[in-house]
């Protein structure tokens, strides 16, 4: 019969491992799919935002699919944070940034086969009766510019180290108490940043010439995307608290309050 030190051991590593998935299956997920852009207004049925801002760009909430899935990353960082530390949030951020590399390799790679001449005959045209290349739609969608790929795996670096220092820096200040503060301000604070880091490195430091934003068009993108990140993090505050409700009733209450001392004490030192 296992001891309940031995159950609680087995409970924490099944804890991690679930979130762990639920991490980098929905960060990887979000670069794959984040080459759809989408209109946020026409999803939800409303007149376009027309929103003015830096030298007169007019932009609309125009929004990579992406975000429907980097909301979880997020939540997953606070939860990870609170009962994992910063060691949990930095292993797990540097494995997920390892497999999005592995993963653009290997689609990289496998777009660059020969298609099968059946294949290609197969999707000749589309459902309206026009010419369609299937191998080069496979392309379009799955192949990301390099300045992207490398972009977004800087923004999300930098975006998930500065969560874990806000929040751990919250933590110290409020205690167990104020959830909602350590978790929605960390997320705040961080993705004001990497709304503006992909984009800037993506479009502006590494873009071909031909194809380089100006900066001002940068700054308007980047407010957009904060826009509705800021939105959606407050909008997963309650969560945030269910996510705690539910694993403290999984590890036990006791269990759970041991687990984030043990957390907050191993991220004291945040370098």
């Amino acid at each position: 019969m296992n001891s309940p030190n031995s159950q609680f051991i087995n409970k924490k590593t099944n804890l991690f491992l679930v979130l762990a998935g639920i991490f980098i299956t929905s960060a990887l997920l979000a670069e794959i799919v984040g080459v759809k852009i989408f209109s946020a207004e026409k999803t939800v049925g409303i007149e376009s935002a027309q929103i003015k801002l830096f030298s007169d760009y007019i932009l609309d909430f125009n929004l990579t699919a992406g975000v429907i899935l980097w909301p979880i990353v997020f939540l997953t960082t606070d939860i990870i944070n609170e009962y994992f530390g910063k060691t949990g949030v930095k292993k797990i951020s540097f494995l997920t940034a390892g497999l999005i590399s592995f993963a653009f390799l290997v689609i990289y790679i496998i777009t660059i086969l020969p298609p099968a001449d059946f294949w290609m005959g197969i999707y000749k045209t589309d459902p309206d009766g026009n010419a369609f290349n299937i191998d080069y739609a496979f392309k379009a969608i799955f192949r990301q510019g390099l300045g992207i790929i490398i972009g977004s795996l800087i923004a999300f670096l930098i975006g998930q180290l500065l969560d874990v220092f806000v929040f751990q820096k919250l933590r110290k200040w409020t205690g167990s108490k104020m959830i909602w503060l350590r978790a929605t301000g960390s997320t705040l604070i961080s993705q004001f940043i990497d709304s503006f880091v992909v984009l800037f490195i993506a479009f502006y430091l590494l873009a071909p010439d031909h194809t380089q934003w100006p900066f001002s068009q940068v700054l308007a993108v980047g407010t957009i995307n904060y826009i509705y990140k800021f939105a959606v993090a407050i909008l997963l505050t309650p969560l945030i608290y269910l996510g705690h409700h539910l694993i403290d009733g999984y590890l036990g209450k006791e269990n759970a309050e041991l687990l984030t001392a043990e957390a907050a004490e191993s991220s004291k030192s945040l370098i």
